[in-house]
């Protein structure tokens, strides 16, 4: 059973969650700087869940469930490749190879709080579409952060990422979105990565833990859920890049609490 939340967290409660996002941005480093030709998305796998439990922790995706009936998430990181957007598991046997694209996502709960963020790395040598995509992505997280304060509306989040990812002749997924985060891996508000004017204005305050996570496809935005029940890719499948950070909104913006490692 879930427990009970709020969606304003206190000061106690954030520096626990600050203190998960540094050992999580700590341990994402290190995968990151283990991704080559060759290594397989259950070695990572298997090293990033050791991390975590040396650290007094435990990942949070792993055995996740939406729904008391649903199939528990099987791994600790999801490992999406090329054509995948997010949720694919790190089986042992997948191998990376020189030019492929591979999102890291992975999430922590330390002391009973979680954090949650995700990177989009090349293998080797990319394309150079390939290489303009992750830029594009990372570069519209920043976008979206800028509009992050007290006051303001999570509405102003997707539209930053939206317009600067369409800017650039990209898509962004409409079918995921960010969230809100603190005792439970999902928690309200939702955040689309995407402006939708019938959408119920949501204010943002301060005390609020949210990841942000633009997801963005170099084709068309439609997604399809993939027969392992989990990964979700690219309908017309091209190329799919995801970054996300875990932040706190002060008084004065926000504070990352998930540094990105690259």
């Amino acid at each position: 059973m879930q427990m009970p939340y709020s969606v304003i967290k206190a000061p106690e409660e954030i520096e626990v969650i600050r203190e998960g996002g540094v050992i999580l941005s700590r341990i994402l480093g290190e995968v990151v700087g283990l991704v080559k030709p060759g290594i397989t998305t259950g070695e990572i796998d298997k090293l990033a869940e050791s991390r975590m439990r040396e650290a007094g922790g435990e990942p949070s995706f792993l055995g996740y469930k939406t729904r008391a009936s649903d199939r528990p998430y099987p791994t600790t990181l999801c490992t999406s490749i090329n054509h995948e957007v997010v949720h694919a598991p790190a089986a042992p046997n997948r191998t990376l190879k020189d030019g492929d694209v591979i999102g890291l996502d992975i999430g922590l709960r330390y002391q009973g709080y979680c954090t949650d963020m995700a990177v989009t790395v090349g293998i080797g040598k990319i394309s150079k579409d390939a290489g303009r995509l992750i830029a594009v992505t990372r570069d519209a997280l920043f976008r979206g952060l800028e509009t992050v304060r007290p006051g303001g509306f999570v509405g102003d989040i997707g539209r930053a990422v939206q317009t600067y990812v369409e800017k650039n002749g990209f898509s962004v997924v409409r079918d995921l979105v960010g969230h809100g985060v603190g005792k439970n891996v999902h928690e309200e508000p939702r955040i689309p990565n995407y402006f939708d004017p019938k959408a119920r204005p949501v204010k943002i305050e301060e005390g609020m833990v949210l990841c942000i996570e633009p997801m963005v496809n170099v084709g068309k935005f439609a997604v399809v859920t993939l027969p392992d029940g989990w990964t979700i890719a690219t309908a017309d499948n091209s190329l799919a890049a995801h970054f996300e950070v875990t932040l706190a909104v002060t008084k004065g913006g926000y504070e990352i609490l998930t540094p990105l490692p690259v």
